[in-house]
């Protein structure tokens, strides 16, 4: 398991360099398009550095922000508080900031840099429809998330999906405004050799761009999980705990609805619509599910 922790961490810093590499692609895709020389790719490349650095110190306060959380206090949420700081004493992490988020769907998340700068958010119909037990396991999921460094890089995510979307939406208008016919009317030039097919390549680059994004996004979370919910029944030493959450949570059809695609990834289960019941986007969030199915989460407790 500590070796999978590890390796995590040389995941991390792997994605968001892809990330970085993806915003970095985007800009000169509409450098080939619209032109304006290495100046647009340059400009790419400092948005995605300054997207990188503004997301490891904020985007813990924008997830929150996005979820509409609040601070959970002490004489409120007495079974909350106890619970995360008995836990945090048998991880030995400090007590990350609680937030509790108005919604009658259970679930929760954790976010943050590093386990000093942390959170977690729960929402109230996980408070109101999970035991002791149950809840006590749930927040050992979110303390590991935060104990094994999971949050740093899901949290980034966040900003930095946003991020690629927004370059490519700007050079998808850029050519719908007409900029991208008008670079030193080399239309002759374009229309044959490599250029031409850089120029389609870098077309379906901005197409598909938010879409790889999501896939990254995607690539994030579903083996953290799954690795969150071992060292969750490692600090609690009770896997019924945990189990019995994860049944509630299988068997309850609710949806998140302060969520969006940007934040679904730290969710502890996926808080979007993926039943076809749910609503018409329900095959689309299947098709970027964050997350395992929750069967095989429970099978692969049940065998510890």
């Amino acid at each position: 398991m500590y070796d999978q922790i590890a390796q995590n961490k040389r995941r991390s810093a792997l994605l968001i360099g892809g990330f970085v590499l993806l915003v970095v692609a985007v800009g000169a895709a509409i450098n080939l398009l619209v032109g304006g020389g290495p100046v647009i790719t340059l400009v790419a490349l400092l948005i995605a550095g300054a997207s990188a650095a503004i997301s490891y110190w904020t985007s813990d306060a924008i997830a929150l922000r996005v979820s509409r959380a609040r601070p959970a206090s002490e004489q409120q949420y007495p079974r909350y508080h106890n619970l995360v700081e008995g836990l945090c004493i048998a991880g030995g992490v400090p007590k990350p900031r609680l937030y509790v988020i108005d919604d009658p769907s259970p679930n929760a998340f954790a976010t943050g840099r590093n386990p000093k700068h942390a959170a977690i958010a729960v929402t109230t119909g996980l408070l109101e429809k999970m035991n002791r037990v149950e809840l006590e396991g749930v927040l050992a999921h979110e303390l590991s998330h935060i104990k094994n460094y999971d949050i740093l890089v899901g949290t980034l995510a966040v900003t930095l999906v946003g991020t690629v979307a927004l370059i490519a939406d700007l050079g998808v208008r850029l050519l719908w405004f007409g900029m991208g016919r008008s670079r030193n009317n080399r239309g002759d030039a374009r229309s044959s050799g490599p250029l031409a097919i850089l120029s389609i390549l870098g077309f379906a680059l901005l197409i598909l761009s938010p879409i790889i994004g999501r896939v990254l996004q995607a690539t994030i979370s579903r083996r953290r999980e799954t690795l969150a919910d071992v060292s969750a029944v490692e600090l609690t030493r009770y896997p019924p705990g945990l189990i019995s959450a994860l049944e509630k949570l299988r068997d309850d059809y609710t949806v998140v609805g302060s969520t969006s695609h940007a934040t679904a990834h730290l969710w502890i289960e996926q808080p979007q619509a993926v039943e076809e019941r749910d609503g018409r986007l329900a095959r689309l969030n299947r098709l970027f599910d964050t997350h395992p199915p929750l069967e095989e989460r429970i099978a692969l407790l049940r065998e510890l």
